[in-house]
């Protein structure tokens, strides 16, 4: 979600996650703003430090300059979101403040109505946030504004690498399950990942799509919400053989992503496995599941490889960002708090701390470790971003798509599976 180099990345993603999805302009409800105090109920999902501590901070510092407004933060796990966000937005008393990856899965929010057009609210400021913010647009109008950006790569533990042998960070299919074949020669686990949680295995399926694809036809693909490209199909016989090397931790469908010592990230994070595919939030969250204060410096990223007989651009990244939607009322005060979020001494707080990827090249020179750092760059040169595919499709789809990729995980379905699963609920969501 960003700039730079031959296709600018944030103009890519925008591009690849069109809002105006037909039957989501269900219209927004225009709601009077309260008059005096305010209070704000936040659900985010800082559950654990250092996001969770900053969070706490920020409500501490916003509310010592606006003593009008009272906010209550009600931290939630990523996966709650998904069920109790619509439940809510079909209640009467919805949080005022929401965490929102935007795409299509806003749009699908979009159409309760609850959801607060803040296009005139922040049209003196959303500037600043840059092209990231189209992608929390439905039909052309601000829904939602991001904090933060993301980038999915592989978080991998130097010293285990060197335990194994494997010298250098694989660039290749081939040079990834040969340092597979070689962390298992040497006892280690190769690769975590929470299979429980199910986004996580997703995001091996998006990445070998975005290998077998071109930019062309996912722009196209998830413009049309279907996939018809045999590039699709591809994209899930390469998961497949990838699959048949067995690179996961035993039980790795019962594993949680991010809870615990014994999730995927606390497997990492304590030395049982010796990488991650994950988002650059990934040591932030390792640093709460282990008392290695050293853990910073074993830990490295790189990107994932090249596939071979794909049209994809091997430098294409996936990824996507962090932000906040108001609901209908108290839309003025919520975008008042969103504006702070976005502020400066904020966004150097969350690089400082390792919580995330900044919004500007300006606080990422606060980020507190060379790695992200190189994943903050990577993305910004990065030829192409495209959006998680579970956020950037209307929500059902994404579930769909999410559930049918998990299956596949559990040796149920085929490759044809996973695209006939979103096809068939792309058909009925419409």
């Amino acid at each position: 979600m960003f700039s730079n180099r031959r296709i600018p990345a944030a103009a890519a993603l925008a591009a690849a996650v069109p809002l105006a999805i037909a039957g989501c302009s269900g219209g927004t409800e225009t709601a009077a703003e309260p008059s005096g105090p305010v209070t704000l109920t936040w659900w985010h999902n800082g559950t654990t430090d250092p996001i969770k501590s900053i969070w706490a901070q920020v409500v501490a510092d916003y509310q010592k300059a606006h003593p009008e407004v009272t906010i209550k933060g009600q931290p939630l796990q990523n996966e709650e979101f998904t069920t109790k966000v619509p439940l809510a937005l079909q209640s009467n008393e919805p949080p005022d403040v929401y965490q929102s990856w935007g795409g299509g899965e806003l749009a699908s929010q979009a159409t309760s109505g609850k959801v607060a057009d803040l296009t005139d609210a922040a049209k003196g400021w959303l500037g600043s946030v840059g092209k990231l913010a189209e992608s929390w647009q439905v039909d052309g109008k601000q829904y939602g504004i991001p904090w933060e950006q993301h980038f999915v790569g592989f978080w991998y533990r130097k010293d285990l690498f060197a335990q194994a042998g494997v010298t250098a960070p694989p660039s290749t299919m081939d040079e990834l399950n040969a340092a597979v074949a070689k962390l298992k020669q040497a006892g280690i686990t190769p690769i975590a990942v929470g299979g429980k949680d199910r986004w996580p295995d997703a995001f091996y399926w998006n990445y070998f799509a975005l290998r077998a694809c071109s930019a062309d036809t996912l722009k196209q693909s998830v413009k049309a919400v279907k996939l018809e490209d045999p590039c699709w199909t591809k994209a899930g016989r390469d998961l497949q053989a990838f699959l048949a090397t067995q690179p996961f931790q035993p039980g790795f469908t019962g594993t949680p992503a991010q809870q615990g010592a014994g999730s995927s990230a606390g497997l990492v994070a304590n030395g049982k496995a010796a990488m991650e595919l994950q988002g650059d939030w990934e040591p932030g969250t390792m640093s709460s599941l282990t008392e290695d204060k050293d853990l910073d410096s074993k830990v490295g990223w790189f990107p994932f490889p090249s596939v071979p007989g794909g049209a994809g651009d091997p430098a294409a990244v996936l990824g996507g960002g962090d932000g906040f939607s108001c609901t209908t009322r108290a839309a003025k005060a919520c975008a008042d708090f969103l504006q702070y979020l976005g502020s400066e001494p904020v966004q150097n707080q969350l690089a400082a701390k390792g919580a995330g990827l900044p919004m500007t090249a300006s606080a990422a020179k606060s980020l507190k470790t060379e790695s992200l750092k190189t994943v903050f760059d990577y993305g910004q040169k990065a030829p192409y971003l495209q959006m998680y595919f579970d956020k950037a499709f209307p929500t059902a789809v994404g579930a769909a798509l999410n559930d049918a990729v998990a299956d596949f995980f559990a040796g149920q379905g085929t490759p044809e599976s996973i695209v006939d699963a979103v096809n068939k609920a792309a058909a009925g969501d419409k």
